[in-house]
């Protein structure tokens, strides 16, 4: 039977790609690790998700999600040190100690001591309720990934004549899986002008199925009792912005289209319920505030790595997300702190830059000499200049990559020497430049 330790080095909630990759690298580092997941097996979504794509960064290969999983968790049986509990829920977070609280057929409830903690928790689907969608209350509503997990993890079809709401990569991957099943898929709605997923998906997943992509449109209401009959598509004005963003209703545009299910792909929301236990506040967009070594800026000790800082593209970005959190969760158990070389500099998210992360640079010793940013752009521009400035000091631009074309469902990946960073003074900004203008550093 496992004997469970009243203390480990680093703990880390959650098995997906960015826990595993924290738990690998932590052990590599020679910290004792506790690894919790609340599911049955390790790899969290990745176990669902068996389409190919996964691990092209990590592993020059084009794996499937459970594949990906399997070499990830593999690691883990080559280091010594890494404890991994499935079946087993935290509980809550002490917001004045280093203690989480446990439950688990193996632990039962009890609490764990930590000298740092990583929060690997992921994100959750947004639902009917979430967007305000109105109608009865039928059956066949349900999100993608939850469709995702009848369909491959339990062999059922969750329906057979389909409506997809919202373009996100899951919705626009199980119009694909619907397919080759046998279903049909009716449409692909969208409310924005432009698809939500990345174009390859688009292309893979909808145009060569056949499958219609109706941008600018949107469900006005539900119909069906005991079971979903139909759903009133509406247009969408995008122009005249309404309720939840996406634009006004316009008049004369509805019409009926009958089907069994109604698919909802409408975004993601990072999960932080935990980190909210432990007096940590997300930021607007749902994730947590970070520096350069994936630690939260609201307490020391605890760092976060993955979706549940911000929504990645792929799972390999939160694989490597996951390797800077392990190294310096690892190197705080065992120093107590991080240290830094220099004042710490504030990132800001300046013209067409919805966010940044890191949100802080602090200059950490363990640095390799470089740090990694991550942001999404507003709008879709060509042929534009990424810069990075300081935000005191007018038209200082620190560092600046060009790009042929930016849009809002790739996430730019930007990887900047440190030396560049080393004459900024108290705060700089990203922004993005196009044909050689801008509006000014951006707004703090």
């Amino acid at each position: 039977m496992m004997i469970i330790k009243d203390r480990y080095d680093v703990v880390i909630v959650g098995s997906g790609p960015a826990g595993l990759a924290a738990a690998s690298t932590a052990a590599g580092e020679g910290a004792s690790v506790l690894l919790l997941e609340r599911n049955h097996i390790l790899g969290g979504i990745l176990n669902q998700c068996i389409h190919a794509g996964f691990g092209i960064h990590d592993y020059g290969l084009e794996l499937t999600g459970p594949e990906y999983a399997h070499r990830l968790a593999s690691r883990l049986g080559k280091l010594n040190g890494i404890e991994a509990l499935t079946d087993t829920m935290v509980l809550g977070i002490a917001p004045d100690r280093n203690v989480i609280t446990v439950s688990g057929p193996v632990t039962g409830r009890r609490d764990v001591s930590f000298g740092s903690l990583i929060l690997a928790t992921g994100c959750r689907e947004r639902t009917r309720p979430n967007i305000l969608l109105p109608g009865s209350r039928p059956a066949g509503v349900l999100t993608a990934g939850t469709a995702q997990y009848y369909v491959n993890m339990l062999g059922m079809l969750p329906g057979r004549n389909i409506v997809i709401l919202g373009s996100g990569d899951v919705g626009l991957i199980m119009a694909r899986r619907f397919t080759l099943e046998g279903a049909h898929v009716e449409c692909v709605c969208e409310i924005m002008p432009k698809p939500g997923g990345l174009l390859r998906n688009v292309s893979q997943c909808l145009d060569d199925f056949g499958i219609p992509l109706l941008l600018s449109t949107t469900v006005k209401e539900i119909h069906g009792r005991k079971r979903i009959s139909g759903v009133t598509l509406v247009k969408v004005n995008p122009d005249n912005r309404g309720g939840g963003g996406g634009g006004e209703l316009v008049p004369g545009t509805e019409r009926f289209v009958e089907c069994d299910t109604l698919i909802l792909s409408v975004g993601l929301i990072p999960e932080n319920e935990l980190a909210r236990s432990a007096g940590i506040i997300p930021l607007r967009t749902g994730g947590l505030a970070v520096d350069e070594g994936m630690m939260c800026l609201e307490r020391a000790g605890i760092f976060a790595c993955g979706n549940c800082v911000h929504v990645n593209d792929i799972a390999d970005f939160a694989a490597i997300e996951g390797l800077i959190a392990g190294k310096n969760a690892a190197t705080h158990a065992r120093e107590g702190a991080l240290h830094g070389s220099r004042a710490e500099l504030e990132i800001n998210a300046g013209e067409n830059i919805s966010y940044v992360v890191p949100h802080r640079v602090r200059f950490y010793d363990t640095g390799d000499g470089f740090i990694d940013f991550s942001m999404r752009v507003r709008n879709s521009v060509q042929d534009c200049t990424l810069e990075l400035a300081d935000y005191e000091v007018e038209n200082t631009v620190l560092f600046s990559k060009k790009f042929r074309i930016v849009r809002p469902d790739g996430m730019l990946r930007v990887r900047v020497p440190r030396e560049k960073l080393a004459n900024a003074k108290e705060a700089v900004v990203w922004r993005l430049a196009s044909k050689g203008a801008h509006k000014g550093a951006g707004v703090r």
